[in-house]
């Protein structure tokens, strides 16, 4: 049995070595967003906002048709950026877009090769929530009202209710009646 386990716990850990040494050399050959991928940025963002997209996985120069019709935004146009082989465009998120997540998707002229991103549509940006300060005005408090006297009145009459009610439980419980 700890034979076995040995010999899984070894394989284990070359399996896991052996991913972290190929994953630098994939990292090095790749420029700006990986091969395949629509990058949005920003991806979360509200209606009425701009876009922009940008891939690495068109190949170097040429253009790209890009399509954000998902969140009615359209079809746009990716054109070479300063990056090497990264296409780069951008669109507007229309105001009566509503909260959800949307594929966007770029088709690469020439290849016809097809990359896709998400685009999550919320009513406040992450980067711009809202955070609720101060008092909420229920209706449930003080019926007296602020002033400090009345507050005052209204706490000691239900002391002497209070008081009143415990004597009376205490004469009771001792059988003297009411």
């Amino acid at each position: 049995m700890r034979r076995t386990a040995r010999l899984l716990s070894g394989t284990a850990l070359a399996v896991a070595t052996a991913g972290l040494l190929a994953a630098p050399a994939y990292a090095g050959e790749s420029h700006g967003t990986p091969d395949g991928t629509l990058e949005v940025y920003p991806s979360s963002v509200a209606p009425g906002a701009q876009v922009t997209a940008n891939t690495a996985g068109c190949g170097d120069g040429g253009t790209a048709a890009g399509d954000a019709t998902a969140v009615g935004a359209g079809r746009f146009t990716l054109t070479a950026s300063a990056h090497e082989r990264d296409l780069i465009g951008g669109f507007q998120v229309p105001p009566s877009a509503q909260p959800g997540t949307y594929e966007i998707v770029a088709t690469c002229d020439g290849s016809g090769r097809r990359v896709a991103g998400d685009l999550k549509v919320t009513l406040t940006p992450d980067a711009e929530q809202v955070i609720p300060r101060g008092s909420v005005k229920t209706g449930v408090g003080g019926a007296l009202g602020p002033d400090p006297v009345r507050t005052a009145a209204g706490v000691s009459a239900l002391a002497v209710a209070a008081a009143g009610g415990t004597w009376l439980l205490h004469r009771r419980a001792r059988g003297d009646g009411i």
